[in-house]
C-alpha cells in the first residue's frame, strides 16, 4: 500500500499556501490554449484533439501527475465553435477529475481580425484516498480510512481577440466559487477558488522557412501575487521546433516539437525548479499529441 511521505505533504501544503493554484500549470500551454479559455474553441479552421501528459518534480514520492485531452473545433456556417475538455489531477492520495464542454461565438471585425465569446459549463470531482494516508493518531476523526469524495459543477467564460499574426485572450475559470465537502466529520471547506488568466502571443516572420512566436500567460489567483509565464518557439518550415520559458515563482523549462504530415504533432518539454524543490527532484516532464481532422484544402489560382 502505497503512503504519503512526510516530504510530499510538506511540498503539497507548501505549493497551496503559496500558489493557492488549483488548476493544472502546463510548460506546453501555447499547443492547447483551448484549455485555459473556452472563446478558443473553434479559432481554427479545422477540428483538433490534443493530449497533454505531465509528470511533475520527478523523484519526489507522489508527486503531481496531470492528463489532459481536449477537442475542439469550429461550426463554419454558424461562426461557432465547439469543444470538451477532460482532466485528472493526481497529487498523492488526492484526486482531481474534471469535464467540460464549451461553446463559442466568433465576429468577423474586418477583414483579419475576430473576436470570440467563450462560455464552459461541465463538473469536478475532488476525491482523498484515506487508505494511503498514515495518521499519528488512528482515531483522528478528520480523516477515516476509506475513499471519499464530492462533485460540484463548475463553469468558465473567457473573451479571445485574434488574427493569423497575434491573439490576446482573458479567461475566467471555476468563475462561481463552489465547495465541496469530503466526509462528515470535519468541518474543513474546500472552496472553488477562481483563476483568471491573461494570455498574449504573436507570430514574426523570419524570412521565408523560420517563424518566431513568442507568448506570456498572466495568472491570477486572489490574494496571491499573479505569476507570470513568458516563453517563445522558433519554427522551421511549420515542422520543427525549439523553445523555452520561464514560469515566476515556479520553473524555467525547454521545449522540442515535431509535425508529421500537417496532422500529427510531437512535443517534449523539460521544467527546471527555481525554488528549493530542485533540491529534491531531477525536473519536470511533459509529454504533447495533437491531431487535427478535416484541415481546410489550400486552393489552386484555377479553383
Amino acid at each position: 500500500m502505497r503512503k504519503l511521505t512526510l516530504l510530499s505533504a510538506l511540498l503539497a501544503l507548501l505549493s497551496g499556501a503559496l500558489k493557492a493554484q488549483q488548476l493544472p500549470i502546463y510548460s506546453q500551454y501555447m499547443l492547447n490554449d483551448f484549455s485555459m479559455n473556452p472563446a478558443i474553441a473553434g479559432t481554427q479552421d479545422y477540428f483538433n484533439v490534443k493530449s497533454d501528459n505531465r509528470f511533475q518534480w520527478i523523484g519526489i514520492t507522489d508527486a503531481p501527475r496531470t492528463y489532459v485531452l481536449t477537442f475542439d473545433g469550429p461550426i463554419q456556417s454558424e461562426h461557432m465553435g465547439i469543444g470538451t475538455y477532460v482532466f485528472t489531477d493526481i497529487t498523492g492520495p488526492t484526486r482531481r477529475t474534471g469535464f467540460t464542454a464549451a461553446y463559442s461565438y466568433h465576429l468577423q471585425l474586418n477583414k483579419t481580425l475576430k473576436l470570440s465569446f467563450g462560455l464552459a459549463a461541465g463538473a469536478l470531482q475532488f476525491a482523498v484516498d484515506g487508505q494511503s494516508i498514515s495518521l499519528e493518531q488512528s482515531n483522528d476523526q478528520a480523516l477515516v480510512n476509506q475513499l471519499e469524495s464530492a462533485i460540484v459543477p463548475d463553469f468558465a467564460a473567457g473573451v479571445y481577440l485574434y488574427s493569423s499574426k497575434f491573439y490576446v485572450g482573458i479567461a475566467a475559470p471555476q468563475i462561481i466559487p463552489m465547495t465541496a465537502k469530503l466526509n462528515n466529520y470535519a468541518d474543513a471547506q474546500n472552496i472553488m477558488v477562481t483563476h483568471y488568466y491573461a494570455t498574449a502571443g504573436y507570430n514574426f516572420d523570419l524570412g521565408k522557412d523560420f517563424q518566431f512566436k513568442p507568448c506570456v500567460v498572466a495568472n491570477y489567483v486572489f490574494p496571491v501575487p499573479p505569476q507570470f509565464d513568458m516563453g517563445a518557439r522558433i519554427l522551421y518550415q511549420e515542422k520543427f521546433w525549439i523553445g523555452g520559458g520561464y514560469r515566476t515563482m515556479d520553473a524555467a523549462y525547454a521545449m522540442i516539437g515535431y509535425v508529421y504530415q500537417k496532422n500529427l504533432t510531437f512535443g517534449f518539454s523539460y521544467d527546471y525548479a527555481v525554488t528549493d524543490i530542485h533540491n529534491y527532484s531531477v525536473g519536470t516532464t511533459e509529454m504533447y499529441i495533437g491531431i487535427t481532422f478535416n484541415r481546410a484544402k489550400t486552393k489552386t489560382v484555377s479553383e
